[in-house]
């Protein structure tokens, strides 16, 4: 298993929802405006984007099963935690707003993006669960350094099984903020660009980078 836990990806994607609510609130805050159906389409797209979490995660622990498998040996499971750590440091800091270490995975994914965001247009405005969630597992692969570095965990996790469910404790932990910028997408957006909020949440998240960073380090130097 890797450094990063199930609780630590779940707490990872609470403190870092966030970012999420500001990258997706405008579609989750769309919702909102079916009336009385707006909860169901909100858990229905949510599902739909969790879903999309989960795909990701079992190929990411696919990849790293397979190369941990190649080289056979000890350090190069090390060395992805290591790099996964140090995704988690660049993540606080993309948060609080200094430097730029996450654009490059953001641009990449941009490619990948400009052919699934047409598709999205089809269900929009999404009035039924049938069309909000495969609307969520499009927007599940919108470019996001936050879900790159949840992804970086997932690589080091050593089967696809464990990707998947590291990848679903990070969507499950992302679902308070973003099931809030739907029901609530003037009050918490406001809330979601206070300073103080995502500063707090950058350093937790760094502390976790950090400690990860100090025990892979540590385990690597006696390997």
């Amino acid at each position: 298993m890797p450094q990063t836990t199930y609780l630590a990806l779940l707490l990872i994607g609470l403190l870092g929802g966030t970012h999420c609510a500001g990258m997706c609130g405008g579609i989750v805050g769309a919702l909102s405006f079916g009336g009385p159906s707006s909860i169901t389409l909100h858990l229905a797209y949510n599902a739909g984007r969790v879903s999309s979490y989960c795909v990701a995660g079992a190929l990411a622990g696919a990849l790293g099963e397979a190369s941990i498998a190649l080289s056979g040996q000890l350090p190069i499971r090390l060395i992805l935690s290591l790099l996964a750590n140090l995704m988690l440091v660049a993540l606080a800091f993309y948060l609080m707003g200094v430097g730029s270490a996450l654009a490059w995975p953001e641009r990449l994914g941009q490619n990948l993006w400009r052919h699934l965001q047409p598709i999205g247009r089809r269900f929009l405005p999404a009035r039924s669960a049938a069309q909000a969630f495969p609307l969520g597992l499009l927007w599940g692969w919108l470019p996001c350094g936050l879900v790159y570095s949840a992804l970086a965990n997932a690589l080091t996790s050593g089967s696809a099984l464990h990707g998947s469910g590291l990848m679903l404790a990070f969507g499950i932990g992302t679902l308070p903020n973003l099931l809030l910028a739907g029901l609530l997408a003037n009050r918490l957006q406001a809330y979601t660009r206070l300073p103080a909020v995502r500063w707090l949440s950058a350093v937790l998240i760094l502390c976790f980078g950090v400690w990860g960073l100090f025990t892979t380090t540590r385990r690597l130097l006696g390997a």
